[in-house]
């Protein structure tokens, strides 16, 4: 009995994050059989594996949601875009980018949309100067700091981002 009890327990089904489902346009509460993501950096062949990478942003999505915007910003008492970027990929990765959204642009491999994997950053023109970048997620879905509403996950297709895209950059891992 103890050693059912015990695989049970090694093998029980994870609850999925809220902003998970939110994100997949699912309203009910699902559950998947996956172990909750830890907070060491992934690493080597570890990064490959679609699910762990997606597991872990949604994780730190949930562990930033709503965090204001404040330019300059690199905690939680206010974060921009690119710091948002810049922190995930150091905590998530173990992988220091560059600090800015102008910099970020020019590193990594572009990448065509209908090739984006979770992790690749999406890059926006939303002024005449003014970049915006963001960290795919999964399903058209992307985590962002927003000015307006702080970290959040915004939908590629929306009309607003549709319009301001501008290019997907694989920057690895």
């Amino acid at each position: 009995m103890t050693a059912v009890f015990l695989c049970f327990s090694i093998t029980a089904c994870s609850h999925v994050p809220d902003s998970r489902r939110r994100a997949q346009g699912q309203d009910r509460t699902e559950h998947a059989c996956s172990h909750a993501p830890d907070s060491r950096p992934l690493k080597n062949n570890a990064v490959s594996n679609k699910e762990t990478v997606t597991d872990r942003l949604y994780s730190q999505y949930d562990k930033w949601k709503g965090v204001r915007y404040k330019m300059g910003g690199l905690s939680k008492n206010g974060v921009d875009c690119s710091g948002f970027v810049y922190l995930t990929y150091l905590e998530l990765f173990d992988k220091k980018l560059p600090r800015s959204t102008r910099l970020q642009s020019q590193i990594g491999k572009e990448i065509q949309t209908d090739k984006r994997r979770s992790g690749d950053l999406v890059f926006f023109k939303t002024g005449w100067t003014v970049r915006h970048v963001g960290i795919y997620l999964e399903n058209s879905s992307f985590m962002h700091a927003s000015k307006k509403k702080g970290v959040m996950i915004s939908r590629l297709d929306d009309p607003y981002w549709k319009s301001k895209y501008w290019k997907t950059k694989r920057v690895g891992f």
